[in-house]
C-alpha cells in the first residue's frame, strides 16, 4: 500500500464518521483520462474531504509556504500536492499541472484561490480556465457544502463533466471559462 492510499483510508476514518460526509454524483466522475476537478473552497480542511470522497488519487496545487513547514513539506509530496507561488503566475506549478492532466490523471484545483469567509461562492481565478482550456481533461465540477461541524452532515457532489467542446468552439479566454466552471459548481449548491 502506497502512503496516498494509506492517508487517504486515515483520513476518511477520521472526517468521515466526525463530518457525517454524505457524497453525491459519483457516477459522473471519468474512471480514466485526465481529469481537471474544480471545487469551492471553504474549509482548510476542503483538500482532504475532496481526496477522500472523490474515486481517483488528487493531485492538488497547495500554496509554497506550506512546503515551508516542518514534517507537512516532506509529507505533501507524497501524497501528490505540489507548490505553487500566489499573487503571480507560476508557470512551473502551470506546468506541472498539465504534465499531470496529459498523464491521464486528476488534478484539483479551488478556483477561487483562497477560501470563502462567507460560504458564498467567490469569484475563480483564471487558472482553472487556464488548464480546462489547454488541455483534453474532462473538466468535473464539486461542491463542498458545509458547514464544517462535528456530528452536522456535509455532502460533497460531483457535476458531470462540463462540455469543454462548445466552449474551446467559443474561442473564450480562460478567465470567461472559469466563469462558466464557477457557474457550474454553483448549480451543483442548490
Amino acid at each position: 500500500m502506497n502512503l496516498y492510499s494509506f492517508a487517504k483510508g486515515l483520513v476518511n476514518s477520521i472526517l468521515s464518521p466526525l463530518y457525517r460526509i454524505e457524497i453525491e454524483g459519483l457516477e459522473h466522475f471519468p474512471e480514466e483520462g485526465g481529469v481537471l476537478l474544480c471545487a469551492n473552497h471553504i474549509d482548510n480542511l476542503d483538500p482532504p474531504v475532496v481526496g477522500i470522497t472523490a474515486p481517483r488519487p488528487v493531485s492538488f496545487m497547495a500554496k509554497e509556504e506550506l512546503f515551508r513547514v516542518p514534517v507537512l513539506g516532506k509529507l505533501l509530496p507524497k501524497i501528490h500536492a505540489f507548490p505553487v507561488k500566489r499573487g503571480m503566475s507560476d508557470r512551473e506549478a502551470l506546468r506541472k499541472g498539465l504534465k499531470i492532466l496529459q498523464d491521464g490523471k486528476v488534478l484539483g484545483l479551488f478556483p477561487e484561490g483562497t477560501r470563502s469567509k462567507t460560504g458564498e461562492i467567490g469569484k475563480g481565478l483564471a487558472g482553472a480556465g487556464f488548464f480546462a482550456l489547454r488541455s483534453e481533461a474532462k473538466v468535473v465540477p464539486c461542491a463542498i457544502i458545509g458547514p464544517y461541524k462535528p456530528f452536522k452532515k456535509l455532502k460533497v457532489v460531483y457535476g458531470p463533466p462540463i462540455p469543454m467542446d462548445e466552449i474551446k468552439e467559443q474561442k473564450l479566454n480562460a478567465e470567461k471559462t472559469t466563469e462558466i466552471i464557477m457557474d457550474h459548481i454553483k448549480k451543483l449548491m442548490k
